[in-house]
């Protein structure tokens, strides 16, 4: 059995986190699915989804602190519409996060999270989530 949604989020800037773990959580529980997997993709070339820690505010910021150190904006990009650094940036974390579903939830540790990340704000993003695996 296979279940696909979507849902939008609206940014505000560049390097911004929104922590959307409630939202693919009741996308799976809707889903139906008690054991398989849940894919959430991000269709957009400057912006990611990932899997890190919910509890502190301040692993967001370092986090994005860490890519700008990596991935600054440099006068030598040649991109036209001037934002490489998100373009890198979104290749080093990547549109997609696997997650196993188990007894009907998403199985995540204690500390984690799902963060959609934007890297050339202000948007409006969509998001996507499949879940596939074994109804009831």
């Amino acid at each position: 059995m296979t279940a696909l949604a979507s849902f939008t989020v609206k940014t505000s800037r560049k390097d911004e986190w929104i922590n959307i773990t409630r939202e693919v959580q009741k996308i799976t529980a809707d889903s139906g699915i008690i054991e398989g997997i849940c894919l959430v993709f991000v269709p957009h070339t400057t912006a990611v989804v990932t899997v890190n820690e919910n509890a502190d505010p301040d692993v967001p910021r370092d986090v994005s602190l860490a890519l700008a150190a990596v991935s600054p904006d440099r006068k030598e990009f040649r991109h036209s519409e001037g934002n490489s650094a998100a373009h890198v940036k979104t290749s080093l974390v990547g549109p997609s996060v696997a997650l196993i579903v188990a007894g009907g939830a998403l199985l995540l540790g204690t500390w984690q999270g799902i963060w959609f990340n934007e890297y050339d704000g202000p948007r409006t993003r969509t998001i996507f989530v499949r879940v596939l695996g074994e109804s009831a």
